[in-house]
């Protein structure tokens, strides 16, 4: 693939190293190699130097996938606001007298989805941990609420599945006054 790029691996502010990890883009493996979670980047290397790494800005969401329906192993789920993949589709000519569509989409982030399955599936919490601290060191501009993403543990969706939740009596509090038109 032509965004992997031979560079030596980070040196410095690593908070995780993974070897034997594999990366999967958009359902693709790309091989087993070492994942460094690092202050700076995550990056990923295979045996022969051969990788990529992700900025944290770009990195929109990241996850423990535990769901062997969702995927067939355990791994971490990154998810990046970028496009890694050339675009397989041609463009058709358009007929004469044909009009070009507006394309609505044209203002939507392209996305990329990485997955890294550890050959050791214990390690998926420390490698969570760790991007969620570095994660932290890049807080979105544009995120009022990113200083309030990660509180220290990994939520446990299935855990929580079917949980009441109650809202807060100052968020609650808001609404008494307001005006419904019905």
């Amino acid at each position: 693939m032509s965004f992997l790029k031979r560079f030596p691996p980070p040196a410095e502010g690593v908070r995780h190293q993974q070897p034997d990890t594999e990366a999967v883009l958009a359902g693709r493996g790309l091989g087993a190699g070492t994942l460094y979670i690092a202050e700076s980047r995550l990056s990923w290397l295979d045996n022969s130097g051969l990788g990529f790494s992700l900025d944290y800005p770009t990195i929109s969401l990241h996850a423990v996938s535990r769901d062997l329906n969702a995927y067939p192993w355990e791994h971490l789920y990154v998810m990046v606001n970028a496009k890694f993949e050339e675009d397989d589709a041609k463009e058709a000519p358009m007929a004469e007298g044909e009009e070009e569509e507006d394309d609505s989409d044209d203002d939507i982030e392209p996305i990329a989805e990485f997955r890294f399955v550890p050959s050791d599936k214990s390690a998926l919490e420390a490698m969570f941990s760790a991007m969620c601290e570095c994660q932290a060191l890049h807080p979105d501009p544009e995120d009022e609420d990113s200083d309030n993403d990660y509180e220290g543990e990994e939520y446990d969706v299935e855990a929580h599945d079917g949980m009441e939740v109650d809202i807060a009596p100052a968020v609650a509090g808001q609404f008494e006054d307001a005006e419904v038109d019905h």
